[in-house]
C-alpha cells in the first residue's frame, strides 16, 4: 500500500465514524417506553398497598396487645391509607418533574439547532 492509499482509507474511515456518530446522536423513541409507564404504575400501586398493609398490621397488633375492639385497626388502616396516598403523590410529582426537565432539555436542544 502506498501512503496515498492509506491517507484515502483514513479519510474514508473518519467520514464513516462521523456519520455513525451523527446517526447515533439522534434520539429515537424507545420501543419499551410503554413498559416504563407500566413500571411506574406498579410502583404507585405497591406504595399504596404497602401503606395499607403496614397500617393494618400495626393496628391489628395493637388491638391484640391491648385486647381492645378494632379501634386501632381502623385508625392505623386509615393512617396507612393516608401515608400510601402521600407517598404515591410524591412519586407522581417526582416523575412529573423529571418529565418536564427532559422536555425542557429537548426544547433547548431544538432551539439551539434552529
Amino acid at each position: 500500500m502506498t501512503e496515498d492509499d492509506q491517507k484515502q482509507r483514513l479519510t474514508q474511515l473518519e467520514a464513516r465514524i462521523a456519520a455513525a456518530k451523527k446517526a447515533g446522536s439522534k434520539t429515537e423513541k424507545r420501543a419499551d417506553a410503554s413498559h416504563a409507564q407500566g413500571e411506574l404504575a406498579w410502583r404507585m400501586v405497591i406504595e399504596m398497598v404497602s401503606g395499607l398493609g403496614i397500617g393494618f398490621g400495626i393496628g391489628y397488633g395493637l388491638d391484640s396487645l391491648f385486647g381492645t375492639i378494632p379501634i386501632f385497626l381502623v385508625l392505623f388502616t386509615l393512617l396507612g391509607l393516608a401515608a400510601g396516598v402521600n407517598v404515591m403523590l410524591r412519586s407522581a410529582r417526582e416523575i412529573q418533574a423529571k418529565t418536564e426537565a427532559e422536555a425542557a432539555k429537548a426544547k433547548a436542544e431544538r432551539d439551539e439547532r434552529d
